[in-house]
């Protein structure tokens, strides 16, 4: 009896310490090496433990286009949307504000697989738990 009680109070602090680490990146700059650097951050945190969820919005949308291609960023010669395509591959969620396929416009069948459009009720919700450690770019 006493394994079960240690195996389950062992579920719950490894619950409560996996919900500690969910990370919410928004990047809306246009800018490539804003871009890349929110990528790199989110990956390095992806590695360190945390659920990764990133939301694009405006130029930074971009990124989740199937063929968008910019340059490449020193010193790995990577650009952001192959950054991004990394964090998916590690199990980031991956999300395109609510206006910005309307606004490009386009449809969802533009975005590469995976990617949805955000439903702004659940991304407050998440910007609002203070258990999401929120980053803005």
């Amino acid at each position: 009896m006493k394994l079960w009680q240690t195996l389950a109070c062992a579920a719950v602090v490894s619950t409560a310490a996996h919900a500690d680490n969910d990370v919410f990146v928004y990047l809306t700059s246009s800018s490539l090496q804003t871009q890349g650097m929110a990528m790199v951050l989110a990956g390095q945190m992806q590695q360190q433990g945390a659920n990764v969820s990133v939301l694009l919005c405006d130029g930074a949308g971009d990124l989740a286009l199937k063929g968008h291609e910019s340059p490449t960023l020193k010193p790995r010669d990577v650009t952001p949307a192959q950054l991004l395509q990394q964090l998916m591959a590690g199990g980031a969620s991956v999300e395109v504000c609510a206006l910005y396929l309307p606004n490009k416009p386009a449809t969802a069948d533009a975005l590469l697989e995976g990617v949805t459009a955000a439903q702004p009720p659940r991304i407050a919700e998440k910007m609002l738990n203070p258990a999401v450690k929120v980053f803005s770019f």
